[in-house]
């Protein structure tokens, strides 16, 4: 900007020494002059409409956890944190170009965050547009459940609880580049589906692929998702769905994933929204998927998050999963939103 600038002014700082008082023609020079301001504004107009676009936003999110498990493989109490940013842009007022960017320093165990090593990490990059009535995402380091609607009400506490139970299925992920497509139907219906394959090998038997599609029904006090898995050798089935009560709103999944062996897992949740000044939410459901030979292992929770204020929320919660040696695990999340 500061050498278009002083390329307009030098002209101007010329005429001006060589103009006398005998030949200065006020009506004249101040023509000149507010021609080659209009020029300027005119540059600087420009270069703010092609700088930065008006509808652009940024939103960002912060996760303290202080937390001490008995029985894991250190008993010490362990701090832990993890801060997400997100980016996004409008070109059109339909379409959306979003980027999401983590760090975090996660503690071990069931008190892990997505640690990252207190690097800056791609999220998702993603541009998500409309084609007649569908809704159609592309991106890289994303998921193909970032379309799909999905039925699960219950807010984890540990990663165990993660989409009901169903993160195979209903939550399916993805390999690198992802196109994904979905539809709404006025009735409450929708269908989703996409491909994800590794960057470097779309579609071809060097690289990893995964294709999932979920149908999934929505009202005001329920709601029921039924997805499809199939990633290379691993097929799934999965269905997760809630059903809201006066006091409280039950959640529950259950998903069967087959490897060239059938294993299946569940999850049932109950989330009390108004107990005292938070909201109140226990849950359990298996540890994993299991086969029929395999031992099956479970896992429970409960917590409880209450506002402080609009951007920020105080989590305490317990825990218990079991394994060969059984974990019990207590912590306080603090979450800050801005």
């Amino acid at each position: 900007m500061a050498p278009a600038t002083l390329g307009l002014l030098a002209p101007v700082a010329a005429t001006a020494n060589e103009v006398t008082i005998n030949d200065f023609n006020a009506a004249e020079e101040i023509a000149v002059t507010n021609s080659r301001i209009d020029g300027l504004e005119a540059r600087f107009n420009n270069l703010e409409a092609g700088s930065f676009s008006e509808t652009t936003t940024a939103s960002f999110g912060v996760d303290f956890l202080v937390g001490a498990e008995d029985g894991a493989a250190s008993e010490a109490a362990q701090f832990g944190y993890q801060m997400g940013i997100g980016l996004e842009t409008s070109f059109t007022g339909e379409d959306s170009l979003s980027a999401t960017i983590d760090i975090g320093d996660g503690a071990s165990g069931a008190l892990a965050f997505d640690d990252t090593a207190d690097v800056l990490t791609l999220d998702g990059l993603t541009y998500t547009f409309p084609v007649g009535g569908a809704t159609v995402m592309v991106g890289d380091s994303t998921d193909i459940s970032a379309v799909y609607t999905g039925a699960c009400a219950y807010s984890a506490f540990t990663d165990y609880m993660g989409n009901c139970g169903t993160g195979s299925t209903v939550g399916v992920g993805g390999n690198g580049a992802t196109a994904a497509i979905s539809y709404a139907f006025d009735s409450g219906f929708s269908l989703a589906g996409g491909v994800s394959s590794t960057p470097e090998s779309i579609l071809t038997e060097e690289g990893a692929d995964t294709f999932g599609i979920e149908a999934a029904y929505t009202a005001d006090s329920y709601g029921l998702s039924l997805a499809y898995t199939d990633a290379e050798a691993t097929t799934g089935w999965g269905v997760n769905g809630m059903y809201a009560f006066d006091f409280a709103t039950l959640s529950a999944g259950w998903e069967s994933v087959d490897t060239g062996t059938t294993a299946d897992g569940f999850f049932v949740g109950l989330s009390f929204p108004e107990v005292g000044p938070g909201s109140f939410e226990v849950g359990m459901g298996t540890t994993g998927n299991f086969s029929s030979a395999d031992t099956e292992y479970y896992t429970y929770e409960a917590s409880y998050s209450y506002p402080i204020n609009d951007g920020m929320t105080i989590t305490p919660g317990v825990y218990i999963v079991e394994g060969a040696t059984d974990v019990t695990g207590v912590a306080v999340k603090t979450s800050f939103s801005f």
